[in-house]
C-alpha cells in the first residue's frame, strides 16, 4: 500500500488514512500518513493498563529536524495548533508512505536528501522503535524531538508540573515509560494549544499541550546511516534490544501471519495483518479488543469476531483458552458486556448466544471432543438461566419457546446506542436475531452434548418447538421478516441475516427476501441498519456524540453485517462473486489495510467511528476465503 505526495501532501486525503501498529497488548502507535497529529488517540507509544480499554498516551510524536551542508534547518513534523497555524509542514516534503507488511514508512526529499522513517513495536511489550536512514545526500544533522505527554487516551493534560528523570541514553517520563536513543538533549519546553481535528469534528475538546522533553541526534554521514529510537513502559530497568532489531523482528513475525492464513489473495494477507491486531494477551489471558483507537473487550464483539480471528487464521490453541476463561466468567447464565466503563455490565441479550457460536464453531473445526466436554455443564448452566430467567427480563417464552428480553431504559441487543440514558432502538420483546441465535444455540448445544456422551434429547425436543414456533412468528406479510415480536415491528433492517446465515439458522434460505433486503439496504461496504424509506432513517453518522448515537443503528452502514448477508445468499446458492468490491478498495481509505466500523448511510458512504474494528475485519476475512475457495 503505497501513496504519494498528491496524498501525502494534501491533509485533506493524507491526514483522513490512519495507519495503526498494535502491541499484542491492547496498546499501539498510531498516527496519519501525512504525520499530522488529528486525534487525541494519535502516539508513537499508547500504553494498555490491566485491560486493554485503561490506555495512557506517552510519547506523542517524534519530530525529525534535519540540518543540511548549508546549514539550512529543515522541520519534518506537521501540527496544527489553536489558531489554526500549521506549522511546521513537514508533510509538504513527503514523497512517499508505504505500508510494507502492514508497518509505516514514510521517505521525505529535500532536493537530493533522503531520509527514510521506518516504525514498529514490539510485539507482547509495550515499547515502539523508529529507525531513520538517510537513503541519499549528506552528511547531515538530524535533531529528533520528543514531544511527550502522560495521560488517559481519553482526555487532554495542560501544561504544569511534570516529571522528567535521566537516565541512561535518554530520560524516565512521569515514571511511566522510558527514552532511549543517542545524543540526548533534555529541553522541557511547553508546546501550547495542539488541536487535533477529528476531536473538533467529534464534538469533544480539541486541543492539549505537549512537553518538548527533549531532542536525539546523530550526524547522517553516508547512505545507510541510522539515528534510533526506542522508547517503552513496564519494567524500565530491562532494556530492549535496538531500535533496527525490533523492527526487523516485526516484519519477520507479520510475514509470518499472512503465511499461516494459506492464502495467495493479497488483501486476505492484509486482513490476516488486520485480525491480529485484535488479537490480544492479557494478565488474564487471550482477549479481543473490540476496536481501535477507544474500544476494549466487549464480549459481544469477541464471540461474533471468533471464527475470523481465532479459527480461519489458525489460532487453535489461543481460541481454545480464550473460551475457557470467558467460561469461568458465567454468571446467572450470562456473559459480562464489558467493563469498559470502569464497572462490568451484563446488559446483552446476545453475546452470551454468540458464546454458544464460538464454542461450537471451534470444536466443529478442530475436533476438540475435550473441550466439548469440559465446557458442556457451563452451557447447560446457559440453558436454564434462560429457561428460568435471568437479569434484564431475559427469559424463554414457554407459550412458544422464543427468547424476549427487555427492561425500562435498555438496548439488549447489539443495537444498543442510548442517548440522554434511554434506548434510541430498544427492540424489547422477542428480536429476530436474538431468536435466531438462540435456535442456533440449542442445536449447537445438542450436538456439544452428543460430542461428550451427554443425550441431547431434552434439547432437541426444545428445539423444535423453538424453530417451529420461529417459522410460524417470524415472516412478516411485507416479504422480509419481523424486526421484533411481541410487540411486532416490521421495520426492514439486517437483524433477519441472522436467520438464513447461522450454522443452524431457524429458516431455509429465500432467495426473494434475500433480493429484497440488498436491494433496499446494501451499500459498498455493507448493509445499512435501517431501510432508507423509513420514517426514522437517518443518511449520516456525523457531528456530536448524540448526534452519531442518533444514527448509530438507524441508517448507518454496518460493515461486519456483510458476513451474514454473504453466507445468507452463500447458503441459498446464490452467487457472492464481487461481493467484497468495495470492501476490498476500502482497505486504503481510512483505517489503512482494515476495515471501519461504520460508514455513511448515504453514498458515497464515507467511512465513521473506529478505523479498525474487530468484527469488520473477522466477517469478512472469513467471507473473502469463502469467497476464493
Amino acid at each position: 500500500m503505497r501513496f504519494g505526495t498528491q496524498i501525502c501532501g494534501d491533509l485533506s486525503l493524507g491526514g483522513q488514512r490512519e495507519w495503526l501498529v498494535a502491541d499484542g497488548r491492547g496498546g499501539y502507535a498510531m498516527g496519519t500518513v501525512s504525520g499530522l497529529r488529528t486525534r487525541r488517540y494519535h502516539g508513537l507509544l499508547v500504553v494498555a493498563g490491566d485491560t486493554p480499554a485503561t490506555r495512557h498516551v506517552g510519547l506523542a510524536a517524534l519530530d525529525p529536524v534535519l540540518r543540511l551542508p548549508g546549514g539550512e534547518v529543515v522541520r519534518l513534523g506537521s501540527h496544527e495548533w489553536a489558531d489554526g497555524t500549521l506549522d511546521p509542514r513537514g508533510h509538504a516534503l513527503l514523497e512517499e508512505f508505504t505500508l510494507v507488511d502492514g508497518l509505516p514508512r514514510w521517505r521525505w526529499r529535500i532536493g537530493t536528501t533522503v531520509l527514510e522513517r521506518e516504525l514498529a513495536v514490539r510485539h507482547g511489550t509495550p515499547c515502539v522503535a523508529v529507525v531513520h536512514r538517510l537513503l541519499s545526500g549528506g552528511p547531515v544533522e538530524l535533531d529528533l524531538e520528543a514531544l511527550c505527554t502522560w495521560r488517559d487516551q481519553h482526555g487532554e493534560r495542560r501544561a504544569g508540573q511534570f516529571e522528567l528523570r535521566e537516565a541512561t541514553g535518554g530520560a524516565v517520563v512521569e515514571g511511566a515509560y522510558r527514552l532511549r536513543g543517542p545524543g540526548w538533549r533534555p529541553d522541557g519546553t511547553w508546546l501550547l494549544g495542539v488541536h487535533h481535528r477529528m476531536e473538533a469534528a467529534r464534538g469533544y475538546v480539541p486541543n492539549e499541550d505537549l512537553l518538548l522533553a527533549g531532542r536525539f541526534g546523530g550526524t547522517l554521514t553516508e547512505p545507510g546511516d541510522t539515528v534510533e529510537v526506542v522508547a517503552w513502559a513496564g519494567d524500565l530497568a530491562v532494556e530492549p534490544p535496538p531500535a533496527i532489531e525490533i523492527v526487523e523482528a516485526e516484519h519477520r513475525r507479520r510475514r509470518e501471519v499472512v503465511a499461516a492464513l494459506g492464502s495467495a489473495d493479497p488483501d486476505a494477507g492484509t486482513l490476516a495483518l488486520a485480525a491480529d491486531a485484535f488479537v490480544v494477551r492479557t494478565a488474564h489471558g487471550p482477549d479481543v479488543v473490540a476496536g481501535y483507537p477507544w474500544f476494549g473487550a466487549w464480549s459481544r464483539d469477541t464471540m461474533t469476531s471468533y471464527e475470523g480471528l481465532f479459527l480461519v487464521t489458525g489460532r487453535h490453541e489461543q481460541g481454545r483458552e480464550l473460551l475457557r476463561a470467558y467460561a469461568g466468567t458465567l454468571s446467572e447464565g450470562m456473559l459480562a458486556n464489558t467493563a469498559d466503563g470502569g464497572t462490568v455490565g451484563y446488559n446483552t441479550a446476545d453475546a452470551t448466544l454468540w458464546f454458544l457460536h464460538a464454542i461450537d464453531r471451534h470444536v466443529q473445526a478442530t475436533g476438540d471432543d475435550d473441550l466439548a466436554a469440559e465446557l458442556v455443564p457451563a452451557l447447560d448452566g446457559i440453558l436454564a438461566a434462560h429457561l428460568r430467567g435471568t437479569r434484564y427480563g431475559i427469559k424463554v417464552d414457554e407459550s412458544d419457546g422464543l427468547l424476549v428480553q427487555g427492561a425500562d431504559g435498555e438496548a439488549l441487543t447489539w443495537m444498543d446506542a442510548r442517548v440522554g440514558g434511554m434506548p434510541v432502538t430498544q427492540r424489547a420483546g422477542k428480536a429476530v436475531d436474538v431468536n435466531a441465535l438462540w435456535c442456533n444455540g440449542l442445536a449447537a448445544l445438542a450436538g456439544l452434548r452428543d460430542r461428550a456422551g451427554v443425550s441431547s434429547d431434552d434439547v432437541r425436543r426444545r428445539l423444535a418447538v423453538t424453530v417451529a414456533a420461529f417459522r410460524r412468528r417470524f415472516p412478516a406479510p411485507q416479504g422480509w421478516l419481523f424486526d421484533v415480536l411481541d410487540p411486532d415491528d416490521a421495520a426492514l433492517r439486517p437483524n433477519q441475516l441472522l436467520a438464513w446465515s447461522l450454522p443452524y439458522a431457524p429458516m431455509e434460505p429465500d432467495p426473494v427476501a434475500l433480493r429484497r433486503i440488498g436491494d433496499a439496504l446494501l451499500t459498498p461496504l455493507g448493509p445499512r441498519s435501517l431501510d432508507p424509506d423509513d420514517p426514522a432513517y437517518r443518511a449520516h453518522h456525523s457531528g456530536s456524540l448524540v448526534d452519531r448515537d442518533h444514527a448509530y443503528h438507524q441508517g448507518t452502514v454496518w460493515p461486519w453485517l456483510l458476513g451474514p448477508y454473504a453466507q445468507a445468499l452463500h447458503n441459498a446458492s446464490l452467487s457472492i462473486d464481487g461481493i467484497l468490491t468495495g470492501l476490498r478498495a476500502h482497505l486504503g481509505d481510512y483505517g489503512l489495510g482494515s476495515i471501519s466500523e461504520t460508514a455513511d448511510g448515504a453514498a458515497p458512504h464515507a467511512a465513521t467511528g473506529c478505523p479498525w474494528q474487530a468484527w469488520s475485519v473477522a466477517e469478512n476475512l472469513r467471507i473473502l476465503l469463502i469467497s476464493t475457495h
